[in-house]
């Protein structure tokens, strides 16, 4: 298999954040208007939406082709911060515009549920890989604390 457990969850996740995205930004361009605009619930998830993406090119890609500025522990809080922008973000529009009795037939109505829905998708897959890269960072750490308590075997 080229991809490992952790890549397909990128993967999909990449996929679930650019579906969001198409989803808040039409929300946007419905409600914004010459006298008004977007509620700022949907403006925050069209940033996660964003965000995401940019946190995960840094994950996924950074490793891959500079090593050098790729640091564990930066992905490690990167991905934190991004599962609680997505928990945050999906509460905040769920309890805004979910419900069976705030929908007013509008044609908006079944793209905020998607992106609600979609919106909980990717905190689960922010919280997993968060999960697993915590597992992999103590695991790593761990290797590290007693390879420097043996002695130096040299040539």
């Amino acid at each position: 298999m080229i991809f490992g457990f952790v890549g397909i969850i990128h993967l999909v996740a990449v996929v679930f954040s650019i579906v969001e995205l198409g989803l808040t930004a039409y929300v946007v361009s419905v409600f914004d208007g010459p006298w008004a605009s977007s509620p700022s619930r949907v403006n925050f998830m069209l940033f996660n939406s964003i965000w995401s993406l940019l946190v995960l090119a840094y994950v996924g890609l950074t490793p891959l082709y500079y090593t050098r500025v790729f640091h564990r522990l930066a992905s490690l809080v990167l991905e934190a911060i991004t599962m609680i922008f997505w928990f945050a973000g999906s509460i905040a529009l769920a309890v805004g515009f979910g419900g069976p009795y705030s929908c007013d037939g509008n044609s908006v109505c079944g793209s905020i549920t998607a992106a609600i829905t979609f919106g909980f998708f990717l905190w689960a897959l922010f919280t997993a890989l968060t999960v697993l890269d915590t597992i992999e960072s103590m695991r790593s750490r761990r290797g590290t604390t007693h390879s420097h308590t043996k002695p130096y075997v040299g040539a």
